[in-house]
């Protein structure tokens, strides 16, 4: 009984200019070409749609009936075709991103701005989480794409692309001045308090296979979840906390704190954009991806 959709839409035209020949202007057709598809939609539902008058036509008690629900069908589709153009035309939309506090607020939140600026329209749904729980969303399809640090593991589904370097290192307080300008053996930092970040991270991995590569174990005092604590919590002189550089870097420059030195060299690690290569990505995202990749680009000139 629906299978001609032409047929209502040519209907529905008709109901609403309440003339054929105006129809026939809306829908780019021949009046012939508008008469004879409600003609044929009669004869499929059996009943008369119209009355026929001299300057037009007007619903018959089946075809008003059958026009309050063709009306609300046709134009809720109509309305999806514009939401789609206005997603197209970046007037409309969202875009989803994974992110830790570190990644979001030391590379993406700038962009984020500028994007902001530019497509207010948009939705930004920000899940903040850990590397790890931000590749599971990724493969889950439940973010656009995701900002990490490494290492992670690589999977074929996974793009991934090197945005920014990051340090780590080990601060202290006043309470270890004893160990600042001094060149210490990673051995050293098993016999001190230590702050670490949660288990959970790409960060707290990473050191620890770090350390264990130098043949050092240790047992932190604390374990954190975020980085801003363990700043506050190294403030307090509770540890020495271990940090990305960013975390720690006004306190450093003002002398609150220092940086411990080591004989050998903590190697740097990345801010990876990462994307599900089999997951088609959302116009809104493409383009906050577009802005971000322009920055990479400018930065390898």
């Amino acid at each position: 009984m629906i299978n001609n959709l032409e047929a209502y839409k040519v209907f529905y035209y008709v109901a609403k200019c309440g003339s054929v020949t105006k129809a026939a202007g809306e829908l780019s057709i021949s009046q012939p070409a508008v008469s004879q598809a409600v003609k044929q939609l009669e004869n499929t539902l059996d009943v008369s749609l119209f009355h026929r008058a001299a300057k037009g036509v007007r619903l018959t008690g089946e075809g008003e009936l059958l026009y309050s629900y063709v009306a609300k069908g046709y134009e809720q589709i109509e309305l999806g075709v514009k939401k789609v153009h206005q997603m197209q035309n970046m007037e409309l939309g969202e875009v989803r991103i994974g992110a830790s506090d570190m990644t979001l607020q030391f590379y993406l939140l700038p962009y984020l701005e500028k994007f902001h600026e530019q497509y207010p329209g948009i939705k930004v749904i920000v899940t903040n989480a850990p590397t790890p729980e931000t590749l599971n969303y990724l493969r889950e399809s439940r973010i656009d794409f995701g900002i990490v640090s490494t290492p992670f593991p690589e999977r074929p589904d996974i793009q991934m692309m090197p945005v920014r370097e990051i340090e780590d290192v080990f601060v202290a307080g006043r309470r270890f001045f004893g160990y600042k300008n001094k060149t210490l053996d990673f051995q050293e930092l098993e016999s001190l308090p230590l702050i670490f970040l949660e288990k959970n991270t790409s960060s707290r991995s990473y050191m620890d296979e770090f350390l264990a590569g130098n043949g050092v174990y240790v047992q932190p005092e604390f374990e954190l979840a975020t980085s801003d604590m363990i700043v506050q919590f190294v403030r307090r002189n509770l540890g020495v906390g271990c940090v990305m550089r960013d975390f720690a870097r006004d306190y450093v420059e003002s002398g609150l704190l220092f940086e411990l030195r080591f004989n050998k060299m903590i190697p740097k690690r990345q801010f990876c954009v990462v994307r599900n290569t089999k997951m088609p990505m959302a116009p809104a995202a493409e383009k906050l991806l577009e802005i971000m990749e322009l920055d990479v680009a400018a930065a390898t000139l």
